[in-house]
């Protein structure tokens, strides 16, 4: 269940920037925020990359779209929706194989400085997995009224 709700939650932004030009897909929507649906989708390859490769399967990785843009959200003018979402879905592929055969009681290290925000450095495959929906719902609502913005368009 917690895969399916994951993978809904991912093919909902897919289809959020869906039939979007470049263009469309850069500017900020939503005012006073500086958030992007290209921003989203860099973000959430981001947060991929840190709660299954770094936090889950003890990885030492880098920030996927360099150290001065370690959430993800800064555009560059030379990356655009296709490069992006090849990264994400690289990132998705990648999350999907390092979990695959764990169980949902497997756990992942946080940081110390991470832990004191969740409140112990030891977390659940399952806590990890509710977060990454929690995640993806919210950014989610965030796509949903970006997108409104550039052309009306609603729903899932």
């Amino acid at each position: 269940m917690l895969e399916a709700w994951l993978d809904f939650h991912r093919a909902t932004l897919a289809l959020k920037c869906a039939g979007l030009g470049d263009d469309q897909l850069r500017p900020a929507s939503a005012a006073p925020s500086p958030m992007t649906l290209l921003g989203l989708v860099q973000h959430m390859a981001e947060v991929e990359r840190n709660w299954f490769r770094r936090v889950f399967a003890g990885q030492d990785v880098p920030p996927v779209f360099g150290e001065g843009n370690s959430d993800g959200f800064g555009l560059l003018p030379d990356r655009g929706l296709d490069e992006a979402m090849a990264v994400w879905q690289a990132e998705v592929a990648r999350s999907r194989e390092l979990v695959g055969s764990a169980s949902l009681d497997d756990s992942g290290r946080l940081t110390e400085d991470r832990a004191a925000h969740v409140g112990d450095r030891d977390v659940s495959l399952r806590w990890i997995m509710v977060h990454m929906i929690e995640e993806y719902a919210r950014h989610n609502g965030h796509a949903d009224l970006i997108r409104e913005r550039i052309d009306g368009l609603t729903g899932p």
